[in-house]
């Protein structure tokens, strides 16, 4: 009766928020957009003596978390307090409570002139609670040093707020490219801001191994470590003879315990992947016996390899799941999460159709097909992985077969997942077309229009989703950065917000506020939302080329910004024609026009030359 009548006073309350009217205020530009918001006027003021109440140890290091991260850029020495007998107002309480509309990550936040308050059934959700109410503070708060000119206001609100699915994730590739332990961690802060809660640790591939493995050495020694190469990933020269592999790194035990100690303070599991059969080359490089042709190759540098060396693990080899079951005990270690992610994607087995210890295993076994020989493999180190009590998980290539304990993650296509649910497993939605950041930075709405839940399937089986940032064409962590956000932003409210919730424009315009926090705490961002978008029209369709009877059409993602074109060579600012959304006539003799984008009088794109042969691509 008392869970009964708490649902139906959470109804009251919700439907009360949406009784009310919004105020439109800029100071609220959250991001996932909450189940239920109301704005109010007027501030609650957070100064030096605002008071943090945490009542219980389970609340303490949400509250303490809170502590640090205000008092960096208000200067204040805020401190936590256990009792608030004493303190009448100028307090933010952080309350453990019994809603069942909120569930484990839910939260409610209450602004108002001498109190915030936020009430989560766990610490979880009094997390969010945070990352919301930091939200509402100026830009400043994400400043590393302490900004004395700022008035610290947070805008009064009611909001009530709970995620739409469990799985939000991001995965980060670390083989093609390795990044720093720092660098992990302020990944991490980067991506709970927004309310992500899975962490996709991509640790082996082709080009490079970075996890140490005690009584592997070879791996970290070897397999980490390729020969530098600058320019175009898949371009590069092999590794010459003689020449020493001096780019790469790994990452310690003590550095992966480190890392996941982080994240679990901030409520993030860490999945971690390690790539087989396929991928394989840097665990190949450093134990050449593990493949059919048992050739000494490199690790893989970045060249034009793609299935003309072997990197494919010799799966009649038993050496081989000797050396699997002792890397999969270490890592079940270290990692606490529910799943361990296996890789199996695009494995390439003409190897296999060679080498007479796989055709005699294949025979042996009944097996009548490479793929069968693939599905021989999944099953065997499911089998491995279920024995560390965890479960597995795999790109949608591993074998829908495997029992239903193994969950699936769908990246090529929407219909690898809808397949998969109706085999009866588990599945996180990742499709190249919508969650897919490696490749240049585009449109912010395509991330956006992502639906998770295909029609006609069972809701229960999707776990959530991710965004994967694959690291080829990403030599470095400030373009790490770059190609991860804002989109991010995007996928984040698409995992977080109730369908009903999300709006694409209403989005863009918490977007660009969100800019500003950016530069602030100097991540790297894409602004491709202001840039052009140029594109030819001939006979009222889309062309790609121009003939006599094309006309140009400009749009930006980012509505209501002027734009300004020139087709006579030169550069164009807001003293050159504006466009006023009718497509262009091409004059005579011209063979480019160049486009900027402006708001408020000042620029805000980058400046997009197009080839008027080239009308109707995208230059984002």
């Amino acid at each position: 009766m008392k869970t009964g009548l708490l649902f139906l006073f959470s109804l009251i309350f919700i439907n009360n928020f949406f009784a009310q009217n919004v105020v439109n205020n800029p100071a609220v530009h959250i991001i996932p957009i909450p189940v239920a918001l109301t704005v109010s006027q007027g501030f609650f003021q957070l100064n030096n003596s605002t008071a943090i109440i945490s009542k219980s140890s389970q609340t303490a290091e949400v509250a303490n978390l809170m502590a640090n991260l205000l008092n960096v850029p208000t200067g204040f020495q805020l401190s936590v307090n256990k009792s608030q007998s004493n303190i009448k107002n100028n307090k933010i309480s952080l309350q453990l409570v019994a809603n069942s509309m909120l569930g484990d990550e839910g939260y409610t936040l209450n602004v108002s002139p001498e109190l915030i308050q936020i009430e989560a059934n766990k610490p979880c959700g009094l997390f969010y609670g945070l990352q919301t109410m930091m939200q509402l503070l100026p830009a400043a708060i994400e400043s590393k040093e302490a900004v004395n000119s700022v008035k610290w206001e947070i805008p009064y609100v009611r909001i009530l707020d709970y995620p739409r699915f469990g799985w939000r994730g991001l995965m980060l590739d670390v083989s093609r490219h390795f990044f720093s332990k720092q660098f992990i961690e302020r990944y991490i802060d980067e991506m709970v801001k927004y309310k992500m809660n899975v962490f996709h640790w991509h640790l082996s591939d082709d080009n490079g191994w970075r996890i140490e493995i005690k009584g592997l050495p070879k791996l970290t020694d070897i397999g980490a470590w390729r020969v530098p190469r600058t320019g175009t990933w898949g371009t590069f020269d092999p590794a010459h003879p003689g020449e020493k592999a001096t780019y790469g790194g790994y990452y310690t035990q003590e550095d992966i315990r480190e890392v996941v100690a982080y994240a679990k303070k901030r409520f993030v599991t860490i999945l971690p992947e390690i790539d087989v059969p396929g991928h394989s080359r840097a665990l190949i490089s450093a134990y050449p016996g593990l493949s059919c042709t048992k050739l000494r190759y490199a690790v893989e540098p970045g060249t034009r390899y793609f299935r003309e060396d072997d990197n494919s693990l010799c799966v009649a080899n038993d050496s081989i799941w000797l050396i699997l079951d002792k890397i999969f005990t270490q890592v079940a270690a270290l990692f606490p999460g529910e799943y361990i992610h296996v890789g199996g994607d695009e494995v390439h087995a003409e190897y296999w159709e060679n080498d007479p210890r796989e055709q005699a295993l294949m025979k042996r076994e009944g097996i009548t097909s490479l793929e069968g020989l693939q599905r021989y493999f999944e099953k065997k180190l499911e089998k491995i992985i279920a024995s560390k009590g965890k479960k597995m998980i795999g790109w949608y290539e591993i074998d829908h077969q495997l029992t239903s304990d193994a969950a699936l993650m769908s990246w090529n296509s929407i219909s690898a997942g809808i397949e998969a649910i109706k085999m009866g497993h588990h599945v996180v939605m990742a499709p190249t077309r919508y969650c897919y950041l490696d490749s240049e930075q585009g449109r912010v709405s395509d991330c956006y229009q992502f639906e998770p839940v295909p029609d006609g399937v069972d809701p229960k089986y999707v776990l959530g989703a991710q965004g994967c940032l694959w690291t080829e064409r990403v030599p470095n962590e400030r373009q790490a950065e770059y190609m991860t956000w804002p989109r991010s932003m995007a996928l984040a409210e698409v995992f977080w917000s109730p369908k009903s919730r999300q709006n694409l424009n209403d989005f863009l315009k918490r977007m660009q506020c969100r800019f500003d926090y950016l530069d602030t705490e100097k991540v790297k961002y894409s602004r491709s939302g202001y840039d052009p978008v140029i594109t030819g029209i001939s006979g009222g369709r889309i062309c790609q080329e121009c003939d006599d009877s094309t006309k140009v059409n400009i749009t930006t993602e980012i509505p209501g910004l002027d734009i300004f074109y020139t087709f006579d060579g030169t550069n164009p600012d807001n003293f050159y024609p504006r466009y006023k959304g009718k497509p262009l006539g091409i004059p005579k003799g011209a063979s480019e026009i160049r486009v900027v984008t402006y708001s408020k009088g000042k620029p805000v794109g980058r400046q997009v030359n197009c080839l008027l042969t080239d009308v109707g691509q995208r230059y984002n």
